[in-house]
């Protein structure tokens, strides 16, 4: 970007005013744009406020010679004031020796003596072996102090260990552990060992003696410390360092070899080395020649030739001068009128008298001579007597400004002596300040500093090698080097510069270098944190500048000490520095969306640390403002090319080329950008009110999501005049990446709506998905099913233990597989998280269809392999198959002869094989998994967001609507005989007008009054006439047609959905009972699912009754008659039992006496069979239940097993009912009811039966069969109902029946009525007191087949129903009347039900559409995503 586009407050000149002339503010900008190329600009440095506080400092500008000159001598007089070096020089002693006192061993142990009692004074435990450690390492030379490595001490501390090392002596030491007796101890031993080879008139060694003592003192101290012992106690560390120090008053260095032997060896003194003038003895000199790349030569001439100027005598003179000027208020130096407060001045001035008067005492004290003599102004000095030694004087300018001046002069020197020459003796107010002549004060020492300071800093950033400096934990930077540091310091001092204004004049000089680029920001940065934290430079020698001690901790807090100029000038160095970084800061920000781009975190550290958080900065939000709006439209620059870059990278500019891939990587490329920036700026999103990542996301994202849809749109276009389609997958993966970028897209633009909508862009790639899955499914059923043996999965080691199957095992591979393969289908869906509501109802709805398909298909496979399987012939029908035609009539007629026409064929037990039972577990495992599906799928869920978003249109507008009709064939009555034994083998045949076949039933044997209770479903979008032909199924020959008869199914006739019951009367004889309902065919996912979960049904409900058809006909050979008669066959005269004969004369003279049956007198019985008997007689029936109820436990499930078990005992209780009365009917029956004994022997097997259904066992208290409540069905109850009516009169049966029908009526009008007062929702699938039917929506998951069954059984047993009252009058002649009537007033009830049904339904429709209608318009503001109700 150019600088043409920075603002004006970044370009260094002020907004124009309106007086400004055009041409020359355009001129102006243009030539300060000119100037932008090369270096930051200070655009705040022509402030008019700012120059005038500024305009003493703009004097000439001071060359590097001048600055050269002055730091000259400021760098020679440090050499001049700095301490004489000084050399030790050895003088022998001629003296005599001193006599000295030595110290008394009483004295000595005094202290410990008196608090003998006391733990504190006595040695911790474990001492005494630390201590002989110290001992030993004394010995061997490796104890620290050069005091322990003298011969003398070794040999004392040798003898000592000896006695220390004593058993007894080292016992006793562990024991009391007082400090005397080891002192003793030691003092004895030194005592012996130093007097050994002294003559009696020699005592120096006395004080040897309290040497090596004092010695011992210190190693035990230090041991004691060293093992952190003197924390615990202090008090014996006390008297341990006093007794060391009353040892060492006659010996002072312990290490010093002119102390030994009492001081009689001589002594060290030490003598001043003279100067030799030479600027290699001087380092300021030679640091001062570095910094300005002078030869040290040039330095040596000039100090040569200004020798006689440049002296101590010219240093105090300046400060005299320099005083006189300060205290006359002058410019030469700084004056009242410097400071904004008068406290700050006169700080600063008590604080500059006191530093004065310390620096004139320290030249004084370099050159004692300048004290004893007064000229050339020079003040007089006492001679300084009373400062005898260096440390004196150190110890006076330690205190640095803290000393009090006044009291150092009146008591110490009485050194500044004005004279007639002080200002304030003159008489004079004032001094010029241009009559100030300095030696080596420069005329103006801000300008003067501030130039060796630039030139320093210059010479030690180009350094190679320069000394770094730290602050705190900031990592070393270039700044100024230690001996440029000590330079300055120096210079400073002697020029009278305040601390304050070196800081201000360092961050000045900084400031310009940063400008001219010459440092970087971690350079600026270290600055300003040494600017705050400077570390005080430590002192070596007192003689030094006494400003040079002062602590110059936090200079840049106390700034109501400053000057003016220095305020200014520092708000100056503020103003300048934030442009630069600002500028610094935009053009850095320009590449914040490179893969490495430079960093802004240094740029925004020192804007928010040392400009934004300083007091002195003042910004102007406006200035502000447009740099904020100047830097985002810069960066909405960079993100637009940033996003053509990588759409000119991913997409090719051939657009035939152009591919889904191209779309992906692009939306990658742009969402890893994103994620990245993000990332990099996750701790800062936003810079100067800029947000990198907002503005990216704001240009890219937009322009993705169309570049994206028109990419897809091109590029499916192409595919299709290629004649070619783009891979599903593909469609797939690019519909998963958009979403993502979506999410993205709300994320970071919320109330902004994506460009397009992707899932109508790309909802054709799901629903080719869906067709292809519909076109694949029947041949992956097929191949399964061809695939599979039909074997339980055991475990072979199980298997061979014996163990029984779970019921996880016993169900084949083949319904494993079909569902992994519908779940396959569902599940490429579903992880697609296709966020439209309604396509993905759609798309369940539509993928429900095709799994529906496939279920019919396999259910469609396995009945015909169970058919096969259960319609082989035994190996005697295999026999007589065989037979010729000859053979079978005469194997016929020797039957007939045999039995006398009513033996029948003799029942062989059906064997039943494995792989039958498992394809009803198969259908079970199937009808459990397609319940599950239904709850993932979420069915109900996706119902409601159809009907809700797109409801299906009105009946009246449905054209080619399809319609299922559901059609159970129930039973038949008095049908032909086929047969020469007076029976039939009918089946039932449906077809339509056009003779195509559409079901066929099962074949009842040896009935004319069979019942099929079978149902099938017939699709039609019209009327049908619906054919039903009775068929006789014949072993030989052609099977016999015994009737036909038709009914028309007119959708517009079932309008009503109502089932309806009719007989039809066939063309022969006889007729059929079939019940009519009718659905809607709709595409709804629910009706699919329902659909699917009846076939499943129907196909195993089909092939229990196979299995049950199989053993039905044994049951009805053993629960028959002929068995009752021949339990009653005894006694029996001429085939005519006697019993049954006295029994029917008593009720018929019952009958003329008008008494009731039930009243009647007791009759004469035979001897009634036992109970033992009847059992015996159900015997076979038993053993054969047992046999087969063997291999069905070890193939069937545990619910399938139950399932066959329940059905066989429906199967026994129609036998048991129609031994007691015939079916239904208006018309009356041949069949004979059976007598007092025979009926009791029918309640004595329908209890041993029931036992034997429930098998409960005693021992365990379980039943192991059929539940209670399943076999107390609804005919159960019939059953036991039926023994309270069998025996009563025609007209108290009739009366009864009345009575029920009167109050059936009563209860269906009170409901009618309740239904109309509170207007509650019709019921669709049947009037009050009709059948319910078995709705597909019913069947659409296993809850609500649960929930139909309860209802079913809950209805049967909820009221009192007259139909076996009717069967029973049935075998009543005089009841024929009566069952025509009340054949005729059931017919009418049930019409008058359907019609207020259908009145009903009427009016409740038209409510529910006003509310529709209502609902909608209050729903045309918007429709929520309803994701959670169709995924979860």
């Amino acid at each position: 970007m150019s600088s043409s586009d920075l603002p004006e407050f970044l370009l260094g000149y002020e907004t124009p005013t309106d007086t400004t002339p055009k041409s020359t503010h355009t001129a102006r900008v243009m030539s300060t744009r000119s100037s932008l190329n090369s270096r930051r600009t200070n655009s705040y440095g022509a402030r008019d406020t700012i120059r005038r506080n500024l305009s003493h400092t703009t004097k000439r500008p001071v060359t590097d010679a001048d600055a050269y000159t002055y730091a000259l001598r400021a760098a020679y007089l440090a050499y001049l004031l700095q301490p004489r070096q000084k050399r030790v020089q050895h003088v022998a002693n001629t003296s005599k020796p001193i006599q000295r006192s030595t110290t008394s061993i009483n004295d000595m142990v005094k202290d410990f003596s008196l608090t003998r009692d006391s733990k504190s004074t006595r040695f911790p435990h474990g001492f005494m072996a630390e201590l002989d450690k110290r001992i030993a390492n004394v010995l061997v030379g490796k104890e620290k102090g050069i005091e322990y490595n003298d011969a003398l001490v070794k040999r004392t501390f040798a003898n000592f260990l000896n006695e220390f090392r004593n058993p007894t002596f080292r016992k006793t030491m562990e024991k009391d552990r007082r400090v005397e007796d080891l002192l003793l101890i030691f003092y004895s031993r030194a005592t012996s060992e130093l007097q050994k080879g002294k003559s009696a008139e020699d005592d120096s060694w006395k004080l040897m003696v309290d040497r090596h003592v004092a010695l011992f003192v210190r190693l035990i101290s230090s041991t004691l410390h060293n093992n952190d012992w003197m924390r615990e106690r202090p008090e014996l560390s006390s008297r341990l360092k006093t007794l060391e120090t009353k040892l060492l008053q006659h010996d002072q260095d312990l290490a010093d070899q002119t102390q030994r032997n009492g001081g009689q060896g001589g002594q060290s003194i030490e003598v001043e080395v003279p100067r030799s003038y030479e600027v290699r003895d001087m380092p300021l000199v030679i640091r001062v020649c570095s910094i300005f790349a002078k030869p040290t030569i040039q330095a040596q001439n000039d100090i040569n030739a200004h020798k006689e100027q440049w002296t101590e005598r010219a240093a105090l003179r300046d400060l005299k001068e320099y005083q006189n000027h300060m205290m006359l208020n002058t410019r030469a130096t700084i004056c009242k009128d410097d400071f904004e407060l008068d406290e700050a001045f006169e700080m600063w001035r008590k604080a500059e008298i006191s530093d004065i008067s310390q620096m004139m005492l320290a030249i004084v004290q370099s050159n004692p001579e300048l004290a004893k003599h007064k000229s050339d102004g020079v003040p007089m000095f006492k001679a300084p007597s009373a400062l005898s030694s260096d440390s004196d004087l150190s110890r006076q300018m330690s205190g640095g400004a803290e000393v009090d001046s006044s009291s150092m002069l009146d008591h110490q020197l009485e050194m500044l002596n004005l004279g007639d020459s002080s200002p304030r003796d003159s008489g004079t107010g004032s001094m010029d300040a241009t009559q100030a002549n300095f030696t080596y004060i420069p005329p103006d020492a801000r300008i003067y500093y501030r130039q060796l300071l630039k030139v320093a800093l210059a010479h030690d950033l180009s350094d190679s090698e320069p000394a770094p400096v730290t602050v705190d934990d900031v990592p070393p930077v270039k700044l100024l080097s230690r001996q440029s540091h000590e330079l300055l310091n120096e210079v400073a001092v002697r020029w009278r510069i305040p601390l304050f204004t070196r800081i201000v004049l360092f961050l000045d000089v900084v400031r310009e270098n940063f400008q001219h680029q010459v440092i970087n920001l971690d350079t600026l940065d270290a600055a300003f944190l040494w600017a705050k934290e400077p570390q005080p430079e430590p002192r070596k020698n007192p003689s030094k500048s006494p400003a040079l001690n002062q602590s110059t901790q936090l200079p840049l807090l106390d700034r109501h000490k400053w000057t003016v100029p220095d305020h200014n000038l520092f708000r100056t160095i503020l103003a300048n520095l934030h442009d630069a970084l600002l500028r610094e800061l935009f053009e850095t920000f320009q590449h914040c969306y490179e893969p490495k781009p430079p960093t802004i975190g240094v740029i925004m550290y020192v804007l928010d640390t040392h400009i934004y958080s300083d007091p002195f900065f003042t910004q102007n939000p406006e200035d502000l403002d447009a740099f904020t709006a100047m830097m985002a439209d810069a960066l909405r620059t960079k993100a637009r090319d940033k996003y053509h870059e990588l759409l000119s990278k991913h997409v090719s500019d051939d657009a035939s080329n152009w591919q889904f891939y191209d779309v992906m990587q692009l939306g990658k490329a742009v969402t890893a950008l994103c994620e990245k920036i993000q990332k990099r700026y996750r701790k800062n999103p936003e810079i100067m009110g800029v947000n990198p990542l907002q503005i990216l996301v704001e240009e890219s994202l937009p322009s993705f999501a169309e570049d994206a849809k028109e990419l897809i749109k091109r590029i499916m276009h192409f595919s299709k005049e290629k004649g070619q389609e783009v891979d599903i997958q593909d469609g797939f993966e690019l519909y998963k990446d958009l979403v993502e970028i979506r999410k993205v897209y709300a994320q970071a633009l919320p109330g902004r709506e994506f460009t397009f909508h992707i899932e109508g862009l790309l909802q054709d790639f799901v629903w080719r998905w869906i067709a292809s899955t519909d076109a694949n499914i029947n041949q992956w059923v097929e191949g399964a099913v061809a695939q599979d043996q039909f074997q339980i999965r055991q475990d072979p080691q199980a298997k061979e233990a014996g163990e029984l199957p779970t019921d996880d095992e016993r169900h084949s591979h083949s319904a494993i597989d079909i569902f992994l393969a519908f779940n396959q289908a569902i599940d490429q869906i579903v992880k697609l998280g296709w966020d439209d509501d309604l396509q993905y109802a759609k798309f369940m709805t539509a993928i429900s269809k095709s799994i529906g398909k496939g279920v019919a298909r396999y259910c469609e496979l396995l009945e015909l392999k169970f058919a096969k399987e259960m319609d082989r012939q035994t190996p005697e029908q295999e026999m007589r198959a065989q037979q010729t035609q000859r053979e079978k009539w005469y194997a016929a007629a020797r039957d007939v002869w045999t039995t006398g026409g009513k033996g029948g064929e003799k029942i062989e037990p059906f064997q039943f094989w494995p792989e039958s039972f498992v394809k009803i577990n198969d259908v079970e495992y199937a009808t459990l998994q397609l319940d599950r599906v239904e709850k993932e799928i979420n069915v109900d869920a996706c119902a409601e967001v159809i009907n809700r978003l797109d409801p299906p249109p009105p009946p009246n507008v449905r054209d080619g609507k399809k319609f299922m009709f559901t059609i159970k064939i129930i039973e038949a009555e008095d049908l032909k005989a086929g047969d020469v034994t007076g029976l039939s083998d009918p089946y039932v045949v449906l077809g339509d007008e056009y003779q195509k076949r559409l079901a066929k039933t099962r074949t009842v044997y040896q009935s004319l009054s069979p019942r099929w209770d079978e149902t099938v479903d017939i699709l039609t979008t019209g009327p049908l006439n619906l054919i039903a032909t009775v068929w006789d199924w014949d072993m030989v020959g052609d099977h016999d047609c015994l009737g036909r008869t038709s009914l028309k199914l007119d959708p517009a006739h079932f309008n009503d959905y109502l089932p309806r019951e009719y007989w039809l009367d066939l063309d022969t004889q006889g007729r059929v009972l079939v019940r009519v309902s009718m659905e809607g065919e709709r595409d709804d996912i629910q009706f699919y699912f329902g659909k699917a979960f009846r076939t499943l049904k129907r196909t195993e409900r089909d092939m229990a009754r196979k299995v049950t058809d199989k053993l039905s006909a044994y049951i009805q050979q053993c629960l028959s008659r002929r068995t009752l008669k021949a339990l009653l066959g005894q006694g029996t005269l001429g085939g005519v039992n006697l019993s049954s004969a006295k029994g029917y004369f008593n009720k018929l003279s019952s009958q003329v006496a008008g008494r009731p049956m039930s009243v009647a007198s007791p009759q004469p019985t035979t001897i009634a069979p036992s109970l033992e008997d009847v059992r015996t007689a159900l015997k076979p029936l038993l053993d054969y239940f047992y046999a087969n109820f063997a291999i069905m436990k070890e193939t069937l499930t545990s619910t399938a097993l139950i399932m066959i078990m329940t059905r066989l005992w429906k199967t026994v209780l129609g036998t048991l009912e129609s031994l007691l009365v015939p079916p239904l009917s208006d018309k009356l029956s041949a069949q004979k009811p059976l007598s007092q004994q025979e009926v009791d022997i029918v309640y004595r097997w329908l209890q041993i039966l029931f036992d034997f259904f429930h098998a409960y066992e005693k021992e365990d208290k379980t039943a192991h069969g059929v539940p209670v409540d399943v076999l107390r069905n609804a005919k159960y109850h019939d059953l036991q109902s039926l023994s309270f009516f069998y025996f009563d009169s025609s007209d108290s049966l009739m009366r009864t029946s009345d009575a029920i029908a009167q109050a059936t009526a009563r209860r269906q009008q009170e409901t009618a009525t309740k239904l109309n007062r509170l207007s509650a929702p019709v019921n669709l699938l049947g009037a009050p007191g009709s059948r319910q039917t078995k709705s597909i929506m019913m069947s659409r998951n296993l809850g609500t087949i649960k929930q139909a069954k309860a209802a079913k059984r809950a209805e049967a047993q909820a009221d009192a129903s007259d139909d076996m009252i009717l069967r029973i009058l049935r075998m009543r002649p005089e009841a024929e009347k009566y069952l025509r009537d009340r054949s005729r007033q059931k017919e009418r009830l049930a019409a008058s039900a359907a019609a207020e049904a259908i009145v009903r339904q009427s009016l409740m429709a038209s409510k529910r559409a006003a509310l529709d209608r209502s609902s909608a318009g209050a729903e045309a503001g918007g429709l929520g995503r309803k994701w959670a109700t169709i995924r979860e």
